[in-house]
Formats: C-alpha cells, sequence, structure tokens
C-alpha cells in the first residue's frame, strides 16, 4: 500500500528560561505500509529551515525512527521510557545527543492516523531542551497543495 496523504505537524520545543518555540507545517507527503510497519516522508520546506530534505519516519509497533536525508542528516530513534543516541549532521558538523523518549503514540492506518512524540534532548549528558511532535496524517483524496 501506498499514497499520497496530507500532513499536519506541530512541533513544539522548550528550553530553560525561554519561551517554547512553536512551528506548524502543513505539507503533502506519501504513506506506505509494509506488514504492520507504515514509512511517512516528506520533503522539507524554507518554513523549517530544512529546505532540499527528505523527512522520513519509519513507524513500528513500539519504536519510531526519524530519518533526514539532504543538506541535514541526521537519525533519531524514539522508543517510550528509552533513551537512544543519534548522529546530527550540519553544515557546521557532526554532533552527538541523546534522544529520551518521555511519550510515544503511534496510531496509524490505511486511511492515516496520528504521531504524537515527546522528547528529551541531552548533549553531554545534560537535558538541552523537551520536543513534542504532534502529526496527523490523512489521505490527500485528489487534494493538492500546490498552487
Amino acid at each position: 500500500m501506498e499514497k499520497d496523504v496530507i500532513i499536519s505537524i506541530k512541533g513544539t520545543q522548550k528550553y530553560e528560561n525561554a519561551d517554547p518555540d512553536v512551528i506548524e507545517l502543513v505539507t503533502e507527503g506519501r504513506l506506505e505500509r509494509e506488514g504492520s510497519s507504515y514509512t511517512l516522508s516528506y520533503q522539507e520546506s524554507e518554513l523549517t529551515g530544512l529546505e532540499g530534505t527528505l523527512t522520513t519516519f519509519q513507524i513500528e509497533p513500539e519504536r519510531v525512527t526519524l530519518l533526514r536525508v539532504g543538506e541535514y542528516n541526521s537519525q533519531m530513534v524514539f522508543q517510550e521510557g528509552r533513551r537512544h543516541m543519534a548522529m546530527y549532521n550540519t553544515p557546521y558538523g557532526a554532533m552527538t545527543v541523546g534522544v529520551n523518549t518521555r511519550h510515544l503514540l503511534a496510531e496509524l492506518d490505511d486511511q492515516g492516523g496520528d504521531i504524537e512524540i515527546d522528547y528529551a534532548i541531552e548533549i553531554d549528558h545534560a537535558i538541552a531542551g523537551r520536543n513534542i511532535f504532534q502529526i496527523k496524517v490523512k489521505e490527500a483524496d485528489g487534494i493538492s497543495l500546490k498552487q
């Protein structure tokens, strides 16, 4: 199964002593199913500062993996109650960060669904910030966001 979808993403970044930074994005993407796993992918835009990057979420029953390929390459694994190390490549260099998933919800079927990921980023074993992804996926049904 493979189909065009509309993806609504709300990302919230929280840092100590700062107001939360919220970004909302609605974009076209692809949803694919292989067995009990789903793959959700979309092209980043100028709005996210990651233009030219393909973002892919690999959704498995107990784990979600975020892959970014392009100018900014990264791989992050989200598994509730677990801490995973992630490599984050930027044009300024690479760094290793810890990803500690506090909450993970992934309810997808062939028509779409919801993904919520609440995680802390650790740099040198100190919490650098908390991020929350709220993602809604629905069938495109011939709807196009292009003008």
